[in-house]
């Protein structure tokens, strides 16, 4: 389960993000481009959703992950 308090930097303000148990395996990234980007070392949350679509994708991204490095419980 993504820790909310272990954010990787890039991540925008709101529900998703990305913490630093992500490995970098652009799963996220190559299922939801429009809101997720590859970093350095981390993956992070560039834009939250905003249409329903987006929100399907990026919940499926957060199921997708392989390491749980996805949440949608953080803060606005």
């Amino acid at each position: 389960m993504a820790d909310n308090t272990r954010k990787t930097p890039g991540n925008v303000s709101g529900d998703y993000y990305v913490d630093e148990e992500c490995i970098l395996c652009d799963e996220c990234v190559e299922k939801a481009p429009e809101n997720f980007a590859s970093g350095d070392e981390y993956a992070y949350v560039k834009k939250q959703p905003e249409t329903a679509d987006e929100e399907e994708l990026c919940q499926e991204a957060m199921e997708e992950c392989p390491v749980d490095a996805i949440g949608d419980d953080g803060e606005e």
